[in-house]
């Protein structure tokens, strides 16, 4: 079988090494050493200021949040997992959904301007796949609005924008290091603020609201994160750079294996940034409409290789959020899009197989 993604795992001496001192000081969890050891090592090896690991990547944006006091119509993309629109919905705002860009698939800056009103009181948006938003674009929309601009940055750790790392724009950042991911600490995630006062009221809520042991300040929830899952980053970081080689090749090698249907335009590949550097967590393609899509979709499946519709439907089309949006783009895109399988081992002769599939998969009508 051939899945759409594999969990890294590093050597297994690597993680038990750290096991080692886990034992002997007995702690398992509530800010241990090897937290605060993973969120230095990740500041350092990302330039940032203070990151806050904490337990998931959902967890990272609903204390974003609630540390930028995000309220009723919250403007935000229809293009994205789940998790960008119910964590919203969880902290009681309203989505007001922006259509998106028809070659990033990221949401469309005039189209969040558009949707912003007196009731608005911030921005999500989300780096698509690992490619960037139109951040220049977006920010300028939140100062000028005077509402602050929040990324969900799940799938775009080592992602970078104008020589910088994704997470160290906007007034908050919040990243996933679930299993799926590039880069991951088997669950997890990340919260980066501007603002260091954000950047505290999200470290008390992480931790219920303690200042000490017998003081709380405002409401919080637990989520920490464990000391094993920061030994599972530590080990991780290490291999950072080959992992992201690694997706680069594969994804090279897709393009160059169907860039004849490419140059015919019967195949799109998401575009990119001049700005910006993917971290390619993901291949995604446009086929020529719904049909090809599904036709394409089953045939590698019959080969026992899974791909996946990622975005489809859109986010707009949940039964929890009002009634359905116009948004023609991300309707047209996610009848068309398919990702592709791609891990860290998977082979070239992989890539070749799935290639091959699509390839056949387009001789002649349907």
């Amino acid at each position: 079988m051939i899945p759409v993604t594999r969990p890294f795992l590093p050597p297994r001496a690597e993680y038990e090494a750290l096991l080692d001192g886990i034992w002997d000081r007995v702690w398992l969890t509530n800010n241990g050493p090897l937290v605060h050891q993973f969120q230095a090592q990740v500041a350092q090896r990302l330039g940032l200021v203070q990151p806050l690991y904490v337990a998931s990547g959902t967890m990272a944006l609903q204390l974003a949040m609630k540390a930028l006091g995000l309220e009723g119509d919250v403007v935000t993309t229809p293009f994205s997992y789940v998790a960008t629109t119910s964590a919203l919905v969880w902290e009681g705002c309203t989505p007001v959904f922006a259509d998106i860009e028809r070659d990033t698939f990221t949401v469309d800056p005039a189209a969040v301007d558009a949707a912003i009103t007196h009731r608005t009181s911030g921005i999500v948006a989300t780096h698509v796949f690992g490619t960037a938003c139109d951040i220049d674009a977006l920010d300028a929309i939140g100062r000028a609005r005077g509402i602050p601009v929040l990324y969900d940055a799940a799938h775009s750790f080592a992602t970078t924008y104008r020589g910088c790392s994704v997470l160290s724009y906007g007034d908050a950042s919040a990243c996933s290091l679930h299993a799926t991911k590039v880069f991951h600490t088997v669950e997890g995630g990340l919260l980066v603020t501007r603002d260091e006062s954000a950047r505290d009221a999200a470290e008390r809520m992480r931790n219920f609201g303690h200042v000490d042991y017998t003081t709380f300040d405002g409401v919080g929830i637990n989520a920490k994160a464990s000391e094993l899952h920061a030994a599972m980053g530590l080990c991780n970081l290490g291999h950072l750079d080959e992992l992201l080689a690694r997706r680069r090749a594969i994804h090279d090698r897709y393009h160059a294996g169907l860039a004849d249907l490419i140059a015919d335009g019967r195949v799109v590949p998401q575009a990119g940034r001049a700005e910006a550097v993917p971290n390619h967590s993901y291949v995604p393609l446009l086929f020529e409409d719904a049909e090809r899509r599904q036709h394409v979709h089953d045939a590698l499946v019959a080969r026992d290789i899974h791909p996946r519709q990622y975005f489809s439907p859109g986010l707009h089309e949940l039964n929890y959020v009002g009634p359905p949006q116009n948004l023609p783009v991300v309707e047209d895109v996610a009848a068309r899009i398919l990702c592709l399988p791609t891990y860290h081992d998977m082979t070239d002769q992989q890539v070749d197989e799935v290639v091959s599939v699509i390839v056949d998969a387009h001789q002649g009508p349907l």
